[in-house]
């Protein structure tokens, strides 16, 4: 991300860093909580987890290494001139190793935000949804229930086109002029089992996939503005 900054707003940037160190097993930050600072690790291992505002059933975590950031939730607060009140973290982050790390307090980003929204590059966009955790959590949750969707709806197609079957055959034994009687009373009994059987492991199908559609995605991160002019 910051290889699309210019030197000019990297200088300032560089001179409001403020080095912290973490404890290991430490809890950084909590769900929930307001996020003061952006933080870009140096060394060390995090863990960072949501319950989506405490959604029931929804856990998610990711592990975070040098060269990863968390506190985004900050940026997109500090590009908007309009904010005020600090942003609630989306996530608790844990330190799982000892943990150093370079920091912006949120004082400090909003000071240089005017010049963030300056940048008229979309790979910093781009750059700042793919490494975002909350970004990769909202896009893998989009796409999972976007599957099981399709999951379903091809089921219930497969389903229904199997159930017509038996549907017909049932009719065309109940007409079948057959000499024999039993063979088709018999044809009839197998076809009405074999629905029973179908509509039993459909409804068992179906509840399995609808378990796994969330009842409650992810709110959409906030898309922070990085271009010219007023938002």
């Amino acid at each position: 991300m910051f290889e699309e900054i210019d030197e000019r707003l990297l200088d300032p940037m560089c001179d409001r860093l403020k080095t912290v160190f973490y404890p290991e097993k430490s809890y950084i930050v909590w769900e929930r909580d307001p996020v003061y600072e952006m933080s870009f690790i140096m060394q060390g291992k995090v863990l960072t987890m949501t319950t989506n505002g405490g959604t029931a059933g929804f856990f998610n975590s990711n592990y975070l290494k040098a060269g990863d950031f968390y506190g985004e939730e900050l940026l997109t607060w500090a590009l908007d001139p309009r904010s005020s009140f600090l942003p609630l973290s989306t996530r608790t982050v844990q330190a799982l190793t000892e943990v150093e790390a370079f920091a912006l307090k949120a004082e400090d980003l909003k000071f240089i935000g005017t010049e963030f929204r300056r940048l008229h590059s979309k790979q910093v966009r781009h750059t700042f949804r793919f490494y975002s955790p909350q970004w990769r959590t909202w896009a893998a949750c989009f796409i999972q229930a976007a599957w099981y969707r399709y999951c379903k709806k091809k089921l219930e197609e497969t389903l229904q086109a199997d159930e017509n079957m038996l549907q017909h055959a049932i009719a065309k034994a109940g007409e079948s002029s057959t000499p024999s009687l039993g063979a088709t009373i018999y044809a009839t009994r197998f076809a009405v089992n074999a629905l029973r059987t179908l509509r039993s492991n459909s409804t068992r199908k179906l509840a399995w996939v609808q378990e796994r559609i969330p009842l409650k995605l992810p709110q959409k991160p906030a898309e922070p503005n990085f271009t010219s002019g007023e938002l």
